[in-house]
């Protein structure tokens, strides 16, 4: 916490230099909590101070990882990959994202200055939930308030913005042709004048079930549609 105590000092507010006491407990949800409920502290003069700091602490710590492991493997193309932390991606405070360091409430940014601190190390942006719709997680997570496709095109605009290079994954098993076309196309947005899209695409996972007739003709259909119709993507099918 000297960490913290110092930023307080710096800013006048030496009593800032603690943790939220109102944030809720493991089992919380945002309207339970005063710091992450709509109108709550984390929007405070305080809240945004202690979220600042606690982000920047996240985003300093993996600025120093990049910098030694791109001196330990010089010459190696290195993916960081961000957690696909959707739930709560409807609320005010985006709290799931909040506690995890991601500083991205609804009126802020959190992934852009993610984005430029990779972009300066010159390293790929791995995302996951590539397959995953809104609306099947409102119909089977209606409380979570989660919006996995506004968040993975919020990622991906921080990342392109700064032409940083975008890999990804599908977040759970995929077999059906609704989460292949989802990932198509969040590879190579229709109509993007730029014409973006993903450098690389890792499909988990090689199973028994994959096997299956129907989910491998689903399967090899995706994949001559991703190599087809999506330049410069390699596939990779793996198990782990």
């Amino acid at each position: 916490m000297k960490s913290l105590a110092k930023a307080a000092e710096i800013r006048g507010h030496s009593f800032w230099a603690r943790a939220p006491d109102n944030a809720g407990s493991y089992k919380s949800g945002p309207h339970e909590a005063g710091f992450f409920r709509d109108g709550g502290d984390f929007d405070s003069h305080y809240g945004r101070f202690f979220l600042n700091w606690y982000s920047r602490l996240l985003i300093d710590h993996g600025d120093r990882v990049l910098s030694l492991a791109n001196l330990a493997f010089e010459g190696t193309n290195i993916a960081a990959k961000l957690s696909g932390i959707h739930w709560w991606y409807k609320t005010a405070s985006h709290a799931a994202e909040l506690t995890a360091g991601f500083y991205n409430p609804s009126n802020r940014d959190g992934y852009a200055p993610i984005a430029a601190m990779l972009k300066k190390h010159g390293v790929t942006l791995n995302f996951t939930c590539f397959e995953m719709r809104t609306l099947d997680q409102y119909e089977g997570f209606p409380e979570a308030l989660a919006d996995p496709e506004g968040l993975v095109w919020q990622v991906l605009n921080a990342a392109w913005d700064v032409s940083l290079p975008v890999a990804s994954e599908n977040a759970l098993p995929c077999y059906d042709r609704e989460g292949y076309n989802k990932i198509l196309e969040n590879a190579k947005p229709l109509h993007d004048p730029d014409g973006r899209h993903l450098s690389a695409f890792t499909y988990l996972r090689h199973s028994a079930v994959l096997m299956e007739r129907h989910n491998f003709e689903e399967f090899g259909r995706f994949v001559k549609r991703m190599h087809g119709i999506v330049p410069s993507i390699f596939l990779i099918a793996c198990t782990r």
